[in-house]
């Protein structure tokens, strides 16, 4: 069984926000897959479903994303889930708009919900899609940045990047972590 966490804060106020872009990948997996009941599980939200023929758990942290860490180690107890089969997918203000990248294991990178589950679960050795949310411009309040909606402008770019990185989660379900790499990493798909 793998455990697919989505990223993001809970509430309407922040629903559209870049900050969100892991909710918005589980939803859209949510949308394709046939789903179980929803559990609530600690302070998350989890679905099982199947993927590409193996068990899986959708899973929306409902802590803000500071404290994503102690539910996601939650969720893994309960679900019986090593951090091997761990998928977490967070935006990544780092990385251009447009493009996702997806790592085997890693450091935090600076993204504070990935900071609070390496600390919380004791390893950095599970999967990440980072949804990239980067500007062209140079964000001077990183904070309001994050926690903004998308513009009108970016809609259309971002309903396509998380339709590929819902691609991209099933890819690494079906074809392991390696394969999804080089089919996904980068703007649409390309190597970077």
């Amino acid at each position: 069984m793998r455990l697919i966490v989505g990223l993001g804060n809970p509430g309407e106020k922040y629903r559209r926000t870049r900050h969100n872009a892991g909710f918005m990948v589980v939803d859209e997996l949510a949308q394709r897959l046939p789903l179980g009941a929803v559990e609530r599980i600690d302070d998350a939200w989890a679905v099982k479903t199947e993927l590409a023929g193996e068990r899986v758990v959708l899973v929306k942290p409902q802590s803000f994303m500071n404290r994503s860490g102690p539910v996601v180690e939650a969720a893994l107890r309960y679900f019986n889930v090593e951090p091997e089969s761990l998928v977490v997918i967070s935006d990544d203000v780092a990385i251009p708009l447009g493009s996702i990248r997806i790592r085997p294991r890693g450091s935090h990178g600076g993204q504070n919900g990935l900071r609070s589950i390496i600390e919380s679960i004791g390893s950095e050795e599970f999967a990440r899609l980072r949804f990239g949310i980067g500007s062209s411009e140079p964000v001077l309040d990183l904070a309001g940045y994050v926690l903004s909606d998308f513009t009108d402008s970016e809609v259309l770019r971002v309903q396509e990047m998380v339709s590929r990185a819902a691609d991209a989660i099933s890819a690494i379900v079906e074809l392991g972590v390696e394969a999804a790499m080089n089919n996904f990493n980068g703007a649409k798909g390309q190597p970077e």
